[in-house]
């Protein structure tokens, strides 16, 4: 491939090719364009926090080592990782508080949502403390809204009732120990920002601890919050099959794309696609053709089988096929670059949010009263726009892979029951026990452009799958390892160890299948990273230990965003030993980077982050960490 030091997937590589010979700019165009990086900024050693700034220390041990207001590596390291979790918090937790808005209005009949899955909204209100027996669905949701909101106005000293509610005790126990269990996450954003300020506070140790207060608030009050109340919305995923890869756009039909985070308005564009097929038939397409792009394409992916685009860094190269009518954002991970790709041809973007607009764009508001009307019309737009389509400027790679996604955490307890209805997490602990899977590995995140599009991800599993041990998926990591085959039976019997590819076909045949389930599996958007901890504490319950005890660990292989640094505080303090594949900006503070990394944190939290850019190095070093866990525990 002309591209491979760019990316592995041929889909991305021909695209590169035509963007080069056209041209148009990507992402890979720019990061070449910004070396060298500033090496004060990647040492995490720049602080910008007053204007008396920017300061930075001297990483070789000369002068300067001290900030202007006398702030030195340690502290400026330490403020910055904080701001960066503050951040990546933030954009959870604002799009939760919108999932608890539609659960709310849907309970009160004022927007074109439902109830869909009663027996989820009985769940999450039992946690809860909040009666089901005998009442209606309305009145139970409006109740849970309620539970939700008062996390939100809580001005007392009570930690967050959803943490509480659906964290092990035992962790819960040990953040009120250390004095990090959140209370009202928009406090908890608002007081880290201002600890971070100029002349607040100068403890590195302090602000440690803050970081990891902040990665509670995202994953209880962003991950697990949304993830709940959209499961209650728009169902719990169920195993379904699709495809993924840019060979998913077809050439005679309206293309639309729909690519952020939030599936508030996605899930309405893709009914009605369905719905203005007709539509598009008169003006000479075969039908509308939905696919997704990152979190968003995950959502419509897990409940609807709408097909997989591409992942996060080759969003561009969607475009460049020329085939694309509309791309329909709302938030997080859109390039800004997307409107001077869309210019040269005669895509339309569409922005829908009012927080995340690009000049030029066309911008489609929606309230959550009116988003059928919005939907409509932005399908409308795309048929539209399909007959502007310059049919000799079309060209859509072929790739295209096969996938099942779905894997919520009651679609496995469910396929295990098949093996055993009475006790399903049986079978599961029963073969870990055994050996027949050695542990489990939760690979997450996006992709990153210091590191060759999907080959981290893609390498780092296959390692692991050698090995026997069972990988579930998140994010662009799940769409990257989709691309590459990964997410469909047929590479069970390819990569799976023999012990490993025989339990995965006994619960695949007793589940219905013909064959294996596949050896990763997808259990949905960033978001969804909560059903991880879910799945983790049922696991922890049943063998009654704690979740810093079991056979498991993370991976974030070519993370981008400050999410992913949030997301991972926050598996640091559930317990779980957590691989980064880029190296994070915290290297210029030898007391932050051995806080995090070494025995510290593993002291008080029981995992701690690990950094290893080589995959197969950080293949062994997980394995490593999986076969001491095993020890420990006897098996």
């Amino acid at each position: 491939m002309k591209f491979d030091g760019y990316t592995i997937d041929p889909a991305a590589s021909s695209m590169l090719e035509r963007c080069a010979g056209q041209g148009i700019d990507t992402v890979w165009d720019r990061y070449q364009s910004q070396q060298p990086q500033c090496g004060f900024g990647l040492l995490g050693v720049c602080c910008r926090n007053c204007v008396q700034g920017p300061c930075r220390i001297n990483p070789f041990g000369d002068e300067p080592q001290k900030g202007i207001c006398g702030a030195g590596a340690d502290l400026i390291v330490a403020r910055n990782l904080l701001r960066a979790v503050a951040g990546g918090a933030a954009t959870h937790v604002d799009h939760a508080y919108e999932a608890i808005e539609a659960l709310e209005l849907a309970a009160r009949g004022g927007a074109p949502y439902q109830i869909r899955d009663e027996a989820k909204l009985q769940a999450v209100a039992r946690k809860l403390g909040i009666a089901v027996e005998g009442r209606a669905s309305q009145e139970i949701a409006r109740e849970v809204a309620e539970a939700a909101y008062a996390d939100f106005s809580n001005h007392g000293r009570e930690p967050m009732k959803w943490l509480t509610a659906t964290a092990p005790a035992e962790r819960v126990e040990t953040w009120g120990k250390l004095g990090v269990l959140p209370r009202n996450p928009d406090r908890e954003i608002r007081e880290g920002l201002h600890q971070t300020t100029m002349g607040v506070d100068a403890d590195p140790v302090n602000l440690i601890l803050s970081t990891v207060k902040l990665g509670l608030v995202d994953g209880y009050a962003g991950l697990h919050l949304a993830t709940d109340i959209q499961d209650i919305i728009f169902g719990t995923p169920t195993p379904v099959a699709s495809e993924v890869n840019l060979g998913v756009l077809k050439k005679d039909h309206v293309n639309v794309i729909v690519h952020g985070h939030v599936p508030l308005l996605s899930e309405k564009v893709v009914e009605w696609a369905k719905r203005l097929a007709p539509e598009a038939e008169k003006v000479g397409a075969r039908g509308i053709q939905v696919a997704g792009i990152c979190c968003t394409g995950n959502e419509v992916l897990m409940r609807q089988g709408v097909p997989i685009a591409t992942n996060f860094l080759s969003q561009e190269l969607a475009l460049a096929t020329g085939a694309v009518d509309a791309m329909v954002v709302d938030v997080q991970c859109i390039m800004p670059a997307l409107q001077a790709v869309a210019g040269c041809f005669h895509t339309k973007i569409l922005t829908t949010m009012p927080i995340a607009k690009i000049p030029a764009a066309e911008h489609v508001g929606f309230t959550l009263e009116d988003v059928d009307k919005r939907a409509e019309e932005i399908v409308r737009i795309a048929i539209d726009n399909f007959t502007r389509r310059d049919r000799s400027r079309v060209q859509i790679p072929t790739e295209k892979s096969a996938m099942m996604a779905g894997f919520s955490v009651e679609a496995i307890v469910k396929a295990l029951s098949c093996l055993d209805p009475d006790n399903p997490l049986k079978p599961l602990v029963d073969n870990i026990a055994g050996g027949n899977i050695l542990g489990a590995v939760a690979t997450v995140g996006c992709n990153n452009v210091k590191v060759v599009q999907d080959s981290f991800h893609v390498t780092l599993v296959k390692e692991l799958l050698k090995e026997n041990v069972l990988i579930v998926t998140t994010g662009c990591s799940a769409q990257a390892l989709a691309k590459a085959g990964l997410l469909q039976p047929e590479a069970t019997e390819k990569y799976a160890g023999e012990p490993l590819k025989a339990v995965l076909t006994a619960v695949g045949k007793a589940a219905g299948l013909d064959g294996p389930l596949p050896p990763v599996l997808h259990m949905g958007s960033c978001v969804d990273n909560s059903r991880i901890g879910d799945l983790l504490k049922a696991l922890a319950d049943y063998l009654k230990v704690a979740v810093k005890d079991l056979p498991v660990a993370a991976s974030a292989p070519e993370y981008q965003h400050e999410k992913a640094l949030a997301i991972g505080t926050w598996a640091v303090a559930l317990g779980v030993f957590t691989h980064l594949g880029v190296v994070p900006p915290v290297l210029g503070s030898p007391q932050v980077a051995s806080i995090l990394t070494g025995q510290t944190a593993e002291d008080l939290f029981g995992g701690r982050f690990y950094v290893e850019t080589d995959p197969f190095k950080a293949a062994q070093g997980i394995l490593d960490h999986i076969r001491s866990k095993r020890k420990k525990l006897g098996i």
